[in-house]
């Protein structure tokens, strides 16, 4: 499969990483290049962490258009209709609580983050809600129990199939 014919390439480089923190939690590492773009984060309540799937960052994977959803048991899905991190450039986004913020540091402390630690960050957007949510979304059907608000996400704990 020819992805893109024309061969256009971009240059995309990590400024940060996600760490695991052993008493729990996560903190987002930001290089210390780019410690003054945190400037002001800290007003916000919530940050759009986009991040690499490294572990997805293969051929195979990239080459992979169709998805089987752990949340849809029997539903097979496109990459674009779903959060899969099987995608031609495996770029993921998580809507982070923003804790705390430490500029000269370059750290946001976050509760919770579904990357690996290590996990390579390619950029970091604040949440507005203005921008980033609508008021009538419609979703397919194997959503339709799930929570209204990402505040209500640990629901789905048990919900969730991951015996695949």
């Amino acid at each position: 499969m020819q992805i893109n014919p024309k061969k256009e390439t971009y240059s995309i480089f990590p400024v940060g990483r996600v760490h695991a923190e052993i008493e729990g939690g996560f903190t987002l590492h930001v290089g210390k290049a780019f410690c003054s773009a945190l400037q002001e984060l800290h007003r916000f309540s919530h940050v759009q962490v986009f991040w690499w799937a490294t572990d997805h960052d293969t051929r195979e994977d990239r080459g992979r258009l169709l998805a089987e959803l752990p949340y849809a048991e029997g539903v097979e899905a496109g990459v674009f209709a779903c959060r899969s991190p099987y995608r031609p450039n495996p770029i993921a986004v998580t809507t982070c609580a923003c804790l705390q913020v430490d500029m000269a540091r370059g750290i946001i402390r976050v509760p919770w983050i579904d990357a690996h630690d290590g996990t390579p960050i390619i950029d970091l957007k604040p949440y507005i809600p203005v921008s980033d949510r609508v008021r009538e979304a419609v979703v397919p059907e194997w959503f339709e129990n799930w929570p209204q608000w990402h505040e209500d996400a640990w629901q789905l704990e048990g919900m969730v199939n991951t015996s695949k």
